[in-house]
């Protein structure tokens, strides 16, 4: 299916596929992303939405998805790391931080979280009740799609809804930190300077 976000019922289309586990293609600040929702104790879903987004990028097992929130206070849910308020100042927007789990899983001891800078996209993730998956739309190892119609060819078979928005030829994604004991290490420059 696909719709746009500028259709009158895009968010609850959205959250509609989204809390069914699915797997949606969406626009955020930056580039489209595959989206699925995170399982969580608080969820109580068990989707593996992470492993069905892997399986059509074609990515390795062992690399992390980033999880979207939808607002800077819900990070203290998931970690007891100090972030530097320097950082929290840039969200929502185009930065991903690097967190040590508060509770650890059998995967990672760290993951990555965003809280983007588009209302209508922290719409959806506050309606799902958990943190939205979201990785760049492309084939593993190759270039990010950036125009509807690339993006609708390539994966409009493999995933359950495609939300358009325009193309976004240009854009840059997220700008990537991590935090060690306070300390701010940038592992990959985005659109926001750190």
């Amino acid at each position: 299916m696909i719709c746009r976000k500028s259709d009158y019922n895009s968010v609850e289309i959205a959250v509609d596929f989204l809390s069914h586990g699915k797997i949606v293609i969406l626009p955020t600040d930056t580039v489209y992303g595959f989206s699925g929702i995170v399982d969580t104790s608080v969820s109580g879903t068990c989707f593996h939405t992470d492993d069905k987004i892997r399986k059509i990028k074609g990515r390795q097992e062992t690399k992390p998805l980033i999880q979207l929130i939808a607002t800077p206070e819900d990070l203290a849910l998931y970690t007891d790391d100090v972030i530097p308020g320097k950082l929290l100042e840039k969200w929502p927007g185009a930065l991903t931080i690097i967190v040590h789990n508060r509770i650890m899983s059998e995967k990672n001891t760290t993951t990555a979280f965003r809280c983007p800078g588009d209302a209508w996209l922290r719409k959806i993730i506050r309606a799902c009740g958990s943190p939205v998956y979201s990785t760049s739309v492309n084939r593993s190892g190759l270039p990010v799609l950036e125009t509807e119609t690339d993006i609708e060819k390539e994966f409009a078979g493999e995933v359950d809804l495609i939300v358009t928005a325009g193309d976004t030829k240009g854009a840059l994604p997220s700008t990537l930190v991590s935090v060690e004991n306070g300390k701010v290490t940038v592992i990959r420059q985005g659109s926001i300077t750190v």
